[in-house]
């Protein structure tokens, strides 16, 4: 039986997704009332690390350790990959020691690599070029507050980065439109674009973006990798960030997210992240409700 793998939203097809979301509602359903559940007893998973996180890394950790299994942190200090064994090797190694390896990295290829000489599951937590497992959560707390996105829009407002192409992905497996606002030269990949065409809108202006959409949700505008480009990056996404004015041009009952960590100020004001329209904490905790269904339904399904 063929391994198979999360690097991006489209290695789940709509129903094994909308399973997926609805299954990750029931776990914290389940955690919530203290049932103990542990269906990965004795799994081991390897996370290993060469971008730094909070989210990622303590939603997976309690995420393994809640369904009873363990998971192992490696730094890229930790592990050979960081002294320039190739991915291959260390693929091989890792997976024939371990039930299920979760990387972080930069370069998308380098897990694409790793998961073409894997055993056993690999799960993307975030390459320059996709952030899935964030998705994951996005869409689960969207499904909670307001049902099925299905046939909803979605306005990204801010850098064409990860999340965004992310974003363009979970359009196609959910059947959702998508409003993109970014400054000029800032724009998702063009073969995305193209790929997506007839479920995304391009705009550089956030409030033709944002007008009558069901969600809307930004990121920082410089990522990790990017901080020499701040001061650049503050002038070029000049009136880019999401206030609460600009939420008043959304539909009544539109939600705001953030993946965090946000840069209140910059990209979002501090009163809409605190306003009642902002879910971006619901979003945060469902990091590892969503990611507790990833691991069931990759090692126990």
């Amino acid at each position: 039986m063929k391994t198979k793998h999360f690097l991006t939203l489209k290695d789940l097809t709509s129903d094994e997704l909308k399973q997926l979301l609805n299954r990750a509602t029931e776990l914290k359903e389940m955690r919530n009332s203290g049932e103990v559940y542990e269906p990965l007893a004795n799994k081991v998973m390897a996370m290993i690390f060469e971008k730094s996180s909070t989210r990622t890394r303590v939603s997976f950790e309690a995420g393994m350790a809640q369904l009873g299994g363990h998971a192992m942190f490696l730094s890229s200090r930790d592990t050979q990959l960081g002294r320039g064994e190739p991915v291959e090797d260390s693929a091989r190694v890792i997976s024939s020691m371990v039930d299920v390896v979760m990387i972080r990295t930069y370069s998308h290829e380098i897990v694409e690599t790793f998961a073409r000489h894997s055993r056993v599951p690999v799960i993307n937590a975030l390459t320059d070029d996709y952030h899935p497992c964030q998705l994951l959560a996005d869409m689960q707390t969207f499904f909670e507050h307001r049902g099925d996105i299905q046939g909803k829009t979605a306005a990204w407002i801010g850098d064409g980065n990860n999340m965004c192409q992310s974003y363009m992905n979970a359009a196609a497996v959910l059947d959702f439109h998508l409003n993109i606002a970014c400054p000029k030269g800032f724009e998702p990949k063009a073969e995305l674009l193209e790929a997506y065409k007839d479920r995304i809108t391009l705009t550089h202006s956030p409030k033709e973006a944002v007008r009558g959409a069901h969600l809307v949700t930004t990121d920082v505008w410089a990522s990790m990798g990017q901080e020499d480009e701040q001061e650049t990056r503050l002038k070029r996404f000049e009136g880019f960030q999401v206030t609460p004015a600009l939420m008043d041009l959304a539909d009544k009952d539109a939600l705001f997210m953030h993946c965090l960590p946000a840069h209140r100020g910059e990209e979002v004001s501090k009163e809409m992240m605190e306003d009642s329209r902002s879910v971006v904490f619901d979003e945060a905790e469902n990091r590892l409700h969503a990611q507790k269904a990833l691991l069931e339904f990759l090692l126990v399904n």
